[in-house]
């Protein structure tokens, strides 16, 4: 939008890259940040009660395109992310056909050209097919941008395999993701291992089939020098293994969510598929370490493992159900609601001191779900700083705002979230992308038309 002025005025600024929160008037001029103080210029919205915070990034978005769009979309999905306060996705490669070689990330790319309403980053997967044998075509990958590669929920299980894949990542700096279970431990489980599975009559997904895997690939790592990035941290062991590799000096950064930061086991008791999740929802003593290391930085961001599915696909029998939530409306809302205190959101700079053991400032739950999640993936234009000269990509939300979750009410093509019904804490109302708005009074708008982001 040419010559483009507005100001959001008296909003509490919250940037976590240079320490800032603090009430302030925002001008954008074009696609640019031209002030931030209390100069107020042009189309003024009253922001007065509103949080501006850098745009929101996730480091794990299933999109399903191509070959999935009975469940999701590239549109709809980053129309999700934009109502969610997204302005960053990184797109996993099990699509069909799988994102395994250049001509794939360029049909993403298109496709995010066409339509998407943020940013979208494809991943490409480590091995052919994500098979796990034969290495996918890395290089053709890389020379278009992808910095990531991950064969998602399919573990390379082959030691001798990944150790090939990283030292090719390792070439070009770039970031391998490998889903953290040991298949054979796991294999047929349906349930974390424990009471309750026992209870249900379920097979177990033992905790130790994640950290049998984090420990041996955190070995490769550290002999290697690659960037490992540990998705969907799920249990107290693997966190630990985090926390000592990363004061080794091993190059290790975790991601958990926000189903894991808050549900345990206990949700499956209905055998209600919607809470049948990969890695599955573990045990309180599980959840209580995880917002520790999320609150000492040993797990760096909270990740979406936004995975829709057909209302066909979801709704069977637990055993037939396939795994997997959907986040990316919920994300924000779930983590204010559940880790920040009342009184980090009355003023700037919230109670003064610390948060109780486990939870987090409200700048701190800015910091794992942008600025510190784009910083793992190298995003330069993504979260914050938000000062002069900077692009204008943010999210406005009401951090006060209560609602109640309604399935039918979510604007991905997807209703597999497991918190129907709850009652949430935070709300979006604008999300802004290099000036323009993709979400505006809460409703996505319309898709950015421009060609999409790369991994510089």
């Amino acid at each position: 939008m040419t010559g483009q002025l507005l100001t959001f005025t008296g909003a509490r600024v919250v940037d976590p890259a240079r320490g800032v929160d603090e009430i302030a008037n925002v001008v954008v001029e074009d696609d640019r940040i031209a002030s931030a103080g209390e100069e107020s210029r042009g189309l003024r919205i009253d922001a007065a009660g509103l949080v501006i915070s850098p745009g929101l990034v996730d480091l794990h978005t299933h999109l399903r395109e191509p070959g999935g769009e009975d469940a999701e979309t590239v549109a709809t999905g980053t129309a999700a992310a934009a109502v969610g306060g997204y302005t960053a996705v990184c797109a996993m490669a099990n699509t069909d056909p799988v994102c395994d070689h250049a001509g794939v990330v360029e049909q993403v790319l298109r496709l995010a050209r066409d339509a998407a309403r943020c940013d979208v980053f494809p991943t490409g997967a480590i091995t052919r097919g994500l098979g796990g044998s034969e290495l996918a075509e890395m290089g053709s990958m890389a020379a278009l941008g992808v910095g990531c590669f991950s064969d998602d929920g399919h573990p390379v299980q082959s030691a001798r395999v990944l150790r090939q894949a990283m030292a090719y990542a390792r070439t070009w700096d770039a970031i391998i993701c490998n889903h953290a279970e040991d298949s054979d431990l796991a294999a047929g489980g349906q349930l974390h291992a424990g009471e309750v599975a026992g209870r249900l009559g379920l097979s177990g997904r033992p905790a130790e089939a994640e950290e049998i895997m984090v420990a041996r690939d955190l070995r490769l790592a550290a002999s290697s020098g690659v960037r490992l990035h540990v998705p969907h941290v799920s249990t107290a062991g693997a966190v630990e293994l985090i926390r000592e590799a990363k004061a080794r000096g091993v190059r290790v950064t975790a991601e958990v969510t926000p189903h894991h930061l808050c549900l345990t086991d206990e949700s499956a008791v209905g055998y209600d598929p919607v809470f049948k999740v990969n890695p599955p929802l573990r045990t309180s003593v599980d959840i209580d370490a995880l917002r520790r290391g999320l609150a000492d930085g040993t797990i760096d961001a909270i990740a979406t493992d936004h995975a829709p599915h057909s209302h066909e696909q979801k709704d069977q029998e637990w055993t037939q159900a396939p795994p997997g939530m959907v986040g990316l409306e919920t994300a924000l809302a779930v983590t204010l609601t559940e880790l920040v205190p009342d009184d980090e959101l009355a003023t700037p700079g919230g109670a003064g001191g610390a948060p109780p053991d486990g939870l987090l400032s409200l700048s701190g739950l800015v910091d794992r779900l942008s600025t510190r999640p784009a910083a793992v993936w190298g995003l330069s234009e993504h979260g914050g700083p938000l000062e002069v000269g900077a692009p204008a990509t943010f999210t406005v939300f009401d951090p006060q705002e209560r609602w109640t979750v309604d399935p039918a009410a979510l604007r991905g093509r997807a209703r597999n979230t497991p918190f129907a019904g709850r009652r949430l804490r935070g709300r979006v109302r604008y999300t802004l992308l290099r000036g323009r708005f993709t979400c505006r009074d809460g409703e996505p708008a319309e898709p950015l038309a421009t060609s999409p982001a790369v991994h510089p």
